[in-house]
């Protein structure tokens, strides 16, 4: 079985959860943005997510592909340096990191766009990486 993602990892972001933090991280874009807008439903989905942690962390496992771009060093780069491209930079992408540098993440609006579709861009390039490698 894969291990794509981290129980750590997500309950470390479970703490800003009330932000959708974790759930972005295990690929749940949509209730990611829902629990951004309405503090992790009102804290009520957050104190349940604390539960349900370890089925999203296999959900993700079994979605995603392993390889050689590790979804938690992503992430964190994504998380922190994001603007800077520094995600991208890791993942190969170099001229989209130069980008992200040059304009503090496509001014914020490719920040925005790399935390709704990080997983499927990680995946994306582990299976390259399979094909390819």
């Amino acid at each position: 079985m894969n291990n794509t993602h981290s129980k750590v990892i997500g309950y470390i972001l479970w703490i800003f959860g009330f932000m959708g933090a974790h759930r972005f991280y295990y690929g749940r874009p949509v209730s990611g943005t829902i629990y951004f807008f309405t503090l992790g439903l009102f804290f009520i989905g957050w104190i349940v997510d604390l539960f349900l942690i370890p089925s999203m962390d296999r959900a993700a496992d079994q979605r995603y592909a392993t390889g050689p771009k590790d979804y938690s060093i992503t992430w964190i780069l994504m998380t922190f340096l994001g603007i800077f491209g520094l995600h991208r930079l890791y993942m190969g992408k170099w001229v989209t990191a130069i980008i992200w540098f040059l304009t503090g993440g496509l001014f914020l609006l490719g920040y925005l766009y790399d935390y709704c579709t990080l997983n499927a861009q990680i995946d994306e390039v582990n299976r390259r990486s399979r094909r390819f490698g």
